[in-house]
């Protein structure tokens, strides 16, 4: 039987969710449909009646939280972050997950990236936020540098943290102020992000300073900070890797359906080519 599912959001042009979960969906014969369903905040009411007769739906910017109040229940990883990004539709129960932790932790297993060490930051809005708790529950020594408008965001993350992990090592400087050596860089901040292309958030005397690099944007394929991390011998691993990891986990959510590495990294490469042939 030909099972629907949805991804909900603002503004979904340049969205590769259909393609990404086309593939997922084919590699396990599913039969499916996949659907984007663009509305506003003010909107959602009207929509959430139908996208929860769906099997399934993905969220997307603006709608992770306000969609909560049309569930019936949250996995553990929703309430942690009061964010959900799937939804799944068992029997009628509408229970939200975010997969956007999965992505994140996953993408960085499968490259040799480890978060028990010293990890440096770069932002600490949105994604950002997660990162950093994640950061400090697997017992890293996280260092978050932010713009220093941002520095009373950047504490109330740090506050959010010690609530979580009440031991956990955090410190919070500006960019001109990242001082020593770090096992992992990872940046969620925008800067680099297309069409902004030759933007890097940091200089090279900081990226020389660290052993692993995890870049949250995608688009492009390889950003400034990536190709310079690179050319210094440093393993460098883009954002698509996230994005395809957490639509992973929203099959396995609905499904029970499971992937292989090499199965998931072919479909990251063709993404990856699709973002450099759409955005030359």
């Amino acid at each position: 039987m030909k099972r629907k599912y949805a991804l909900l959001g603002g503004t979904l042009k340049h969205t590769l969710s259909p393609p990404i979960h086309a593939r997922l969906f084919e590699l396990r014969d599913r039969d499916y449909e996949y659907e984007l369903v663009e509305c506003s905040p003010e909107e959602l009411a009207d929509k959430a009646e139908y996208l929860n007769s769906l099997s399934g739906y993905n969220i997307t910017i603006p709608h992770k939280i306000g969609i909560i109040d049309y569930l019936d229940e949250l996995d553990d990883t929703a309430k942690k972050y009061n964010s959900v990004n799937c939804v799944d539709n068992k029997n009628g129960i509408l229970t939200g997950y975010n997969t956007d932790v999965d992505g994140f932790l996953r993408s960085l297993s499968a490259n040799g990236g480890k978060l028990d060490g010293k990890v440096l930051l770069l932002g600490a809005g949105g994604v950002g936020r997660m990162m950093a708790i994640e950061t400090c529950c697997a017992g890293g020594d996280l260092t978050i540098a932010i713009l220093p408008d941002f520095m009373p965001q950047a504490e109330i993350v740090r506050q959010d943290i010690l609530k979580l992990c009440p031991y956990a090592k955090v410190d919070i400087v500006t960019f001109d102020a990242i001082d020593g050596d770090f096992d992992v860089l990872i940046n969620a901040t925008p800067v680099g992000m297309y069409p902004n292309c030759d933007a890097c958030v940091v200089g090279d005397e900081v990226i020389s300073r660290v052993k692993f690099v995890f870049d949250a944007i995608y688009n492009p394929r390889e950003t400034k900070l990536m190709q310079k991390a690179k050319a210094m011998g440093i393993t460098a691993v883009g954002g698509m890797a996230m994005l395809v990891w957490q639509a992973v986990s929203a099959h396995e959510i609905w499904d029970g359906d499971s992937y292989t590495d090499d199965e998931v990294q072919k479909i990251i490469d063709e993404m990856e080519l699709r973002v450099s042939q759409d955005f030359k």
